[in-house]
């Protein structure tokens, strides 16, 4: 069809554009944490239970927007989502109590959790016409959103209240949603060449037992690597800085290595899935990783720890857009929601769980889980090999 490649081009800029501002606008609220704890007095523990309120509203929203995306679409549900996302970060720096503090956060997780659910949902339809693995890409223009955010957001904090700062981020999604919201409001989802046209992916009938039981599969894939990014974002600073006496300053380029590397790994995601598949690319993955967190929890020097962190990264990279494209295409914007829920809720679970651990036995032990849960999504792959490659 005349235009059809153009589209498709248009459609991958505009949902790229989405994925970016997603990444920019949580960093952006994650580094000014610090300043709006001291502006409503919470306590550690009274700001603990406040941050839950985005884990929760995300959790809670997830499995809501995947039933929406079916009934509406992926594109309008993404584009309302991103207004309110735009909208609720300005929020946080408005209240003056830990209570109000989590009130907000919880509008901002849900529509954090929504925009996410989405716009991978949308991603799905485009990669399937597309014919080509472009999904890490687009989780490549997350991570490099929120490295610029983040960066952004240290640069600005000595001189910007919270409250300027995050409206100013909210203007930014305002408009970015404005421009690259019309291009997806103008095309409904792409059907895939090998779809019937009348069976678009909104409205495609509801997955068996099998396909719910793969979805989960899938979704476990996910659980594995948000585990360790949530693992490496709380812990990996505190790990060079108290096993390995590094400075502060080197300590928090500990993340900086793995994350810099995720999105380095994301953004040759596509070459590296054309050339291996989607099956050896899970399985060499997770091998990687578990071989780089092996060396980043029990090297003896940080500069052995750096390097393992940055394997890490690289071997996680694209682990979460394969397993959220393959659960997608299974079963639709329920897939994506099952497996989006499931991997959030691995990013939840890894702060906490290495904490425990790292009572009951050390923190270079406790570290090890996220190696051993990377070993369990290279398992996963192997076995599901016929369907992930399908």
């Amino acid at each position: 069809m005349p235009g059809q490649g153009d589209d498709l081009t248009r459609l991958r800029i505009a949902l790229t554009a989405f994925f970016a501002l997603d990444g920019f606008v949580f960093a952006g609220w994650v580094v000014r944490i610090p300043a709006i704890k001291q502006q409503t007095g919470a306590s550690a523990g009274s700001l603990g239970l406040a941050l839950l309120g985005v884990s929760a509203g995300a959790v809670i929203t997830m499995t809501l927007i995947g039933r929406l995306c079916r009934r509406y679409g992926s594109h309008p549900v993404t584009v309302v989502c991103a207004v309110l996302l735009s909208l609720s970060v300005t929020l946080p720096p408005l209240t003056h109590s830990a209570p109000a503090l989590g009130a907000a956060l919880l509008l901002f997780g849900a529509a954090y959790g929504g925009i996410n659910v989405a716009f991978n949902s949308a991603a799905v339809d485009l990669v399937a016409a597309l014919r080509r693995p472009v999904m890490p890409s687009f989780h490549a223009a997350f991570s490099l959103g929120g490295m610029i955010g983040a960066g952004l957001g240290g640069l600005v904090a000595g001189t910007l209240s919270p409250t300027r700062h995050l409206f100013g981020l909210a203007l930014i999604g305002l408009l970015v949603t404005a421009v690259a919201g019309r291009t997806l409001l103008r095309h409904d989802p792409p059907v895939p060449p090998d779809r019937p046209s009348a069976e678009p992916s909104g409205t495609a009938p509801r997955p068996g037992g099998r396909t719910r039981g793969l979805v989960v599969v899938f979704g476990l894939v996910a659980l594995c690597t948000a585990y360790g990014e949530g693992a490496m974002a709380d812990w990996g600073a505190l790990h060079l800085q108290q096993d390995l006496a590094a400075s502060s300053g080197v300590a928090a380029a500990g993340y900086s290595c793995f994350a810099l590397a995720m999105t380095v790994g994301r953004a040759t995601g596509t070459s590296l899935l054309e050339r291996l598949g989607r099956a050896r690319t899970v399985i060499a993955g997770g091998s990687v990783a578990a071989a780089g967190m092996l060396l980043g929890s029990l090297a003896p020097s940080v500069w052995a720890a750096l390097t393992g962190f940055a394997v890490t990264g690289l071997g996680l990279a694209n682990l979460f857009p394969v397993a959220v494209e393959r659960a997608g295409a299974l079963a639709g914007p329920s897939g994506v929601a099952v497996a989006s829920t499931l991997g959030y809720g691995g990013m939840l679970l890894g702060p906490p769980a290495i904490g425990f651990m790292a009572d009951w036995f050390s923190l270079p032990a406790a570290l090890t889980s996220v190696a051993a849960l990377a070993a369990v999504a290279t398992v996963i792959g192997v076995s599901t090999r016929r369907v992930m490659s399908g």
